[in-house]
Parts: structure tokens; C-alpha cells; sequence
């Protein structure tokens, strides 16, 4: 009897073994043909966008990547290497071109092979942080390289992995870091992937700014774009062009994705509004960077003092026709920059001081928009207000960026003087909420000339006139400043845009160019990848230190012991049931 129960709970062992394998075969099969992935995390990290496997999936050669992040690193950047590693193994889950390596640039043990490595990784792109780290022998100083150059077919493009922030945490950091990864990998991937460039164009003619004054962020639209400068000089054909079909009809399609209008001070004329009007109504999309208040801080290099005047550039008609009001008026905000003032001369040497400079607000995201998402606070100069106005048109009008709480409005003319800064700061005077600079609309605009034009132009086939435009958007800014690279003193050569030699703080303004650009050329697919948020759970690196050899007992002899107390209960288990 007890030989027959024996024999059949071992054939029922076997055949279960059996019937395991056979499933997990079979499963396999099916997995070769039909893919899919469950993610169960609770911020979805392991999904990716639609954008990002459309893009992956049209892979027709390998993408290489080199990580930079492997090494003795402090716990936040073991976890970013970590989601680093997860989320190109998640590419590789959607295409088989994706292949990486994570390289020590420090590895070598000659200084002089080190230094060498790490010269090459600065002419590529790449940049440094050092950081202190905690050892058994106290602190030591190491330098990290977090960054990835990726490269495709005959193309590179290096990326910095770290998004260090002002006036945040180093965990804060890492984690936006970590969001940041699959928008910062697919736009590589698409730049480097892409045939041809989308076109782009600074306008000129009307007093904008200079070649000089823009080149920072020329050059860094340039990896992506192909950027131009024009003026419209009233040619019609300067933003649409025109061509004839076979059936002596015209078509008309916009030369350019989007078109950059940077601090004019000089009037349109009517005929390159309605040039510009049009283009609009082509679907072309456009980056306004306006002053309605003309102030400048050379007119303080001579003088204690200046005005801050209105500038009347013929403009006002259209935005109030797309739906916003750029008013006439000077922001100062308590929460802004600082300016460096020489206050004498020691030693030969002149002597420098800081100030804190009111009509330079440091403006923050206004909406949750991925456009101001997670980027560092934008550096304004002599910057107005905006608001919405009623319009017929089908337009979103979503804010962008705003000064702080601590907000005074002067209406124009503004008095400007420098003896501000020899008053001690008194917030009383900063009592009205944060305004908004910067807005971003989009929907279905109404031409400005709509009603008002002759037969003879709203029937040219030539000039094609349109009332209504297909579905497109613009971004408003009331700061032309916003966008212009300071120059190295004395040298004069244009310095990164953003960059504040005499603070030797990186504002945030070159990546909200480009984030505005992004989504005015490509649309909201990728640009919105960077919604995606991710919570890096980081170790207490001081409770860690104190309790050492508790926690080490937790992880490793704990497990075991639980291990080994189940297998004796399990045997203790077994022996009795078989004995019986």
C-alpha cells in the first residue's frame, strides 16, 4: 500500500515537471511572435511612449551608445546608471539596432592616459562633475563624466546625462535626470537618424537681433536644424513658396517649420505683417520674442540713470487678433539676478560688488506645459506682462513663464536708476502676485486681415489668401532679451547662452529656446515624453554610516538564515508525512 502512494505521488511529480516545461516552452514560442511587456510600477517607468517605439521600430542601422557612468560612484549615481541601463535594455526590446557600453574613463592607472581620455571626452561634447565622496580614509574628490555619446552610421551627438539645477538638491537632480532619459535618447536617435533637417529662420530687417548676439543658440540649433537668416524685405514668396501644377493651379506650402522673430525695434510694415500673417495661416509656426518697453543696461554705462520708453513696432493688432495683450510695462520682481557694479579700486585692482537687480526677474514655469518642465529658472532683461484677450478664434492659451509673488508693475515710461541698489530692500514695495511673460497658443487662428482685404487679392491664386489657418501654434514671450548670448570681457568672444560670466551662474534660457523650438518643429509627440516622472527612492547614506554592520547583518545573514530555518522546517515537514 505505501509502495503504491509513493510510486504515484512520483509519477505525479514527474508528470507535473513535465507539464511545467512543456508550458514554459511553449509560452517561449508564443513570446517569439507575440511580444508584449507588463509593467507594474506605479510611475510606469518601463513604458515607453508611442513616439519612442514609432521612432525605434524605423531603426534601419545600429545606434551605439557609450555611457560614461561606470566607476565608484555615491548611491544616486549607481541609480542613474541603473535606470540607464533599464531603459536602453527597454530599446532593445523594440529594436534590434540598439547596442551600448558602459566605459570607466578613469579606469587607467597612468595620469597622463587618464588626462588624455579625458581631453577627448570634452572635444566631444561631454563635461565633468566633481564630486566629494565619503571613504574610510575621510573624503576624497573624484571626477565623474555622466554623459553619452551616441553615435549612427557616420554621426555623433554627445549628451549630458546630469540636469543640475539652481537652488536645488542633488537628489532632485538625479531624479529629473532619470525622467529626462528616454526624451534625451530618442531625440539623439531621431537627430542623428533623420535624412534631412527641418528648416528654421531668424527673421531680420526690423532691428532684430544680430548674427552675434544669437550665435550660442544658432550653434546649438544647428545639430538639429538647418537654420537660416532672412529678411522678408515684402516678398511674398520669402516664407511660402509657390508651385504650379500641371492643371495651372498653384500650390503653396510654408519654406520654413518655424521662424524665430528676436527682439525687433524697428516698425513692420503692413506688407510683411500680412507675409507673416499668412504663413500662419499655412500652418507655419512662430517664436515671438518681443519688447513692449525698450530699456537697455548699455544706456546705464554712461549715466545713473535712463527711461524705459513703450516701442511701437506695429505688432500690437496681431497678437491682440491671436489673443493675447503684450502690455506696456516693466516688471521688477524681489526674487532676480544680480548685476556686478565696480565700487572703487584696491591695489591697482578695481573692486566688484553684487547687487541684486530688480528689472532682471528669474522667471519660473507658469504651467505644468513639458516646455518649462524641469529646467532651470530663465534670466529676464526689462521683461512685461502678457495677458489674454477675448478672440473668435479656437485658440488654447496656456501660460509658459512667470515672475515670482513678490512682483512690482511700473507702467511705461519707466524712470530707471541705478541709486535702487544703495536702498536696502524693502518687499513691501513687491506686492503683486507673479505675472505671466510667456505664453504658448495654439488651435485655430483667424487672419489678421480677415474682412479687410480686396477681391482682388482674396481671389489671386497667387497669393492664395487664407482667413482661417489650419491648426498650428506660436510661442509669445514679452522679453527679446531672453535669447541673447553674453560676450566674454575683454576677449568679446559670444559666451554660452544662458551663462552669467560675473555670477558664474547657468540660467536656464538655452534650454527653453530649444524646448520651445522642438515643440513648435515637432509637435507634442516628443516633447512629451518628457512628462514622465520617476521617483528615485535614495538610501540615507548617514543612517547607512552609523548603523553599518546592522544593515549588512539585514541583507546578507538574515536571508540566509531564513533560507536555511525553511528548509529545516520543510524537512521536519516531509520526514514526518512519510514516516506516517
Amino acid at each position: 500500500m505505501m509502495k503504491n502512494e509513493r510510486k504515484n505521488l512520483k509519477k505525479s511529480q514527474i508528470i507535473a515537471f513535465i507539464i511545467t516545461i512543456a508550458i514554459i516552452v511553449l509560452v517561449n514560442i508564443i513570446g517569439d511572435f507575440i511580444y508584449t511587456r507588463f509593467d507594474l510600477t506605479s510611475e510606469k517607468r518601463y513604458t515607453l511612449s508611442d513616439t519612442s517605439k514609432e521612432i525605434l521600430k524605423n531603426l534601419d542601422d545600429y545606434v551605439y551608445f557609450k555611457i560614461y557612468l561606470e566607476g565608484e560612484f555615491p548611491a544616486g549615481f549607481k541609480k542613474l546608471r541603473k535606470e540607464t541601463k533599464e531603459m536602453l535594455d527597454e530599446f532593445r526590446a523594440y529594436s534590434k539596432f540598439v547596442d551600448y557600453d558602459f566605459i570607466n574613463p578613469s579606469e587607467s592607472n597612468d595620469a597622463a592616459e587618464r588626462n588624455e581620455t579625458y581631453k577627448l571626452l570634452y572635444e566631444s561634447g561631454l563635461n565633468p562633475t566633481e564630486l566629494s565622496i565619503q571613504t574610510k580614509d575621510g573624503a576624497q574628490q573624484i571626477v565623474i563624466w555622466p554623459g553619452a555619446i551616441v553615435s549612427y552610421k557616420d554621426k555623433e551627438i554627445a549628451l549630458d546625462l546630469l540636469d543640475t539645477q539652481v537652488g536645488k538638491s542633488s537628489e532632485t537632480a538625479l531624479n529629473n535626470s532619470a525622467q529626462n532619459l528616454e526624451y534625451k535618447f530618442i531625440s539623439a536617435i531621431k537627430d542623428l537618424s533623420q535624412l534631412t533637417k527641418p528648416r528654421i529662420a531668424f527673421i531680420e530687417g526690423h532691428g532684430e537681433l544680430s548674427e552675434d548676439e544669437v550665435y550660442d543658440i544658432t550653434q546649438s540649433l544647428s545639430k538639429k536644424y538647418s537654420v537660416k537668416r532672412i529678411s522678408i524685405d515684402e516678398q511674398i514668396t520669402a516664407l511660402n513658396k509657390r508651385t504650379e501644377k500641371q492643371d495651372s493651379s498653384i500650390s503653396i506650402s510654408s519654406n520654413y517649420e518655424a521662424i524665430i522673430i528676436a527682439k525687433p525695434t524697428k516698425p513692420f510694415s503692413e506688407k510683411d505683417k500680412f507675409i507673416i500673417d499668412q504663413y500662419i495661416m499655412r500652418g507655419g509656426k512662430v517664436l515671438w520674442l518681443i519688447d513692449p518697453v525698450f530699456a537697455t543696461m548699455d544706456s546705464l554705462q554712461s549715466s545713473e540713470s535712463t527711461m524705459g520708453n513703450t516701442l511701437d513696432i506695429k505688432l500690437d493688432d496681431m497678437f491682440f487678433k491671436y489673443g493675447l495683450r503684450l502690455n506696456k510695462n516693466l516688471l521688477l520682481d524681489y526674487n532676480s539676478a544680480a548685476i556686478a557694479l565696480r565700487t572703487g579700486q584696491m591695489g591697482g585692482q578695481a573692486q566688484i560688488e553684487y547687487y541684486r537687480w530688480y528689472y532682471f526677474p528669474l522667471l519660473n514655469a507658469a504651467s505644468n506645459s513639458n516646455i518649462v518642465k524641469n529646467i532651470n529658472p530663465i534670466k529676464a532683461d526689462f521683461v512685461s506682462s502678457i495677458e489674454p484677450v477675448v478672440s473668435d478664434s479656437d485658440v488654447q492659451k496656456i501660460p509658459l513663464l512667470k515672475t515670482s509673488d513678490y512682483t512690482k508693475v511700473s507702467p511705461a515710461p519707466v524712470f530707471i536708476s541705478l541709486s535702487m541698489l544703495r536702498q536696502a530692500p524693502d518687499q513691501r514695495m513687491f506686492s503683486q502676485k507673479g505675472q505671466n511673460v510667456a505664453y504658448l497658443l495654439k488651435g485655430t487662428f483667424e487672419s489678421l486681415y480677415a474682412n479687410r482685404m480686396t477681391s482682388g487679392i482674396t481671389e489671386s491664386k497667387e497669393i492664395g489668401f487664407k482667413e482661417i489657418s489650419e491648426p498650428t501654434s506660436m510661442i509669445v514671450v514679452a522679453d527679446g532679451d531672453i535669447i541673447r548670448n553674453q560676450f566674454h570681457i575683454p576677449k568679446g568672444y559670444p559666451l554660452p547662452l544662458g551663462f552669467d560670466q560675473y555670477t558664474q551662474i547657468t540660467y536656464g534660457n538655452k534650454e527653453f529656446i530649444e524646448n520651445a523650438i522642438s515643440y513648435l518643429v515637432d509637435g507634442e509627440g516628443l516633447i512629451g515624453i518628457r512628462s514622465r516622472e520617476l521617483k528615485i527612492r535614495l538610501l540615507d547614506t548617514n543612517k547607512i554610516n552609523e548603523n553599518a554592520m546592522l544593515w549588512q547583518i539585514v541583507n546578507v545573514v538574515l536571508p540566509s538564515a531564513i533560507i536555511i530555518i525553511f528548509g529545516f522546517v520543510l524537512a521536519i515537514i516531509r520526514k514526518r508525512k512519510f514516516t506516517k
